[in-house]
């Protein structure tokens, strides 16, 4: 396995309790990343269960593969975006599946690979694309998009209280030449908006949110989670592990609907949408990392596991 994605799996024995891998069953890593969360599933759905894993990413991928080799063709990888899975499981002859894991966001080694452009840690290129076939990279975001955007953005996915500074500032500062790297738009934001008494580093909801923007990343969950029941099998599992509060609240929200079945207004007596419940939840609350994770694993802190099975 390639260094750059050694990494430990956020909330692995609780993805694996949710899943239920078994002999036979066949499973969808929907972001597949390093293979940690799979290589799991692959061992306890031995000798032949078979897995598909799909990543944007061709390092993650790469590395997947390299982990994963010695399950042959148990495995399944494609390089996708994971709003496409509805396809991609048709394409593949995959069939239905047992269960499905989405482990949303940004992943460490992407975190930790500095020309990424993901991390205001260390001064590198803006890009934050997960995926080469990403159409815009923050650069593009950053210093083409108008303040009104980039305040929109900044407020909506990073919950930034000084979105309208912050993008002022940015639009100021582009006047005089691009915004180049992630160092140059760390050192903005720290000059624009005031230290965040919760101690983390001022850049921090603002590169979230740009990632966000860049990969469109709600707009693929919520392109991805019907398409997801559709490919379940009954008596199915949808995990979901997010890290932010609109990942979860959207898929906090999807499951609820697919439960409830019927979406006719309160005021109408007898249902007329006919619409039956998909969905059974699991876990009424989140499921999140034990403080012994969290203190072997930081990144693990915002984790958010939310399960849901096919009827």
């Amino acid at each position: 396995m390639t260094s750059a994605f050694a990494h430990t799996p956020v909330l692995l024995s609780e993805t694996i309790a949710a899943l239920q891998p078994r002999s036979g069953g066949l499973y969808v890593d929907a972001t597949l990343g390093g293979g940690g969360h799979a290589e799991r599933v692959l061992e306890l759905s031995s000798p032949n269960g078979v897995l598909l894993g799909v990543d944007a990413d061709p390092a993650a991928l790469k590395a997947a593969r390299q982990r994963l080799a010695g399950f042959g063709d148990r495995l399944i990888t494609v390089e996708s975006y994971f709003d496409d899975l509805g396809a991609i499981a048709e394409r593949t002859g995959f069939g239905k599946s047992d269960g499905i894991l989405f482990d949303l966001g940004v992943s460490s080694p992407q975190l930790d690979t500095a020309e990424r452009g993901f991390s205001f840690g260390t001064d590198a290129p803006l890009d934050m694309r997960m995926g080469p076939s990403a159409d815009t990279s923050a650069a593009e975001v950053v210093n083409q998009w108008s303040q009104k955007q980039l305040e929109r953005v900044f407020s909506d996915y990073g919950e930034e209280r000084f979105a309208r500074r912050i993008a002022r500032a940015i639009v100021e500062q582009r006047r005089a030449g691009p915004i180049a790297t992630t160092g140059q738009l760390s050192a903005l934001i720290a000059r624009a908006r005031p230290r965040s008494r919760e101690g983390i580093h001022p850049a921090t909801r603002v590169f979230q949110a740009l990632r966000i923007a860049v990969n469109g990343e709600l707009d693929r969950l919520q392109r991805a989670l019907p398409q997801a029941v559709e490919v379940l099998q009954s008596g199915g599992r949808l995990v979901v592990i997010s890290f932010h509060s609109l990942e979860d609240r959207i898929v906090k929200r999807f499951m609820r609907d697919e439960a409830r079945g019927c979406v006719c207004p309160p005021e109408v007596p007898v249902c007329v949408c006919g619409r039956t419940p998909r969905l059974r939840i699991i876990s009424p609350r989140p499921i999140v990392a034990t403080p012994d994770e969290v203190e072997r694993n930081p990144r693990a802190r915002s984790a958010k596991l939310r399960v849901a099975e096919r009827l």
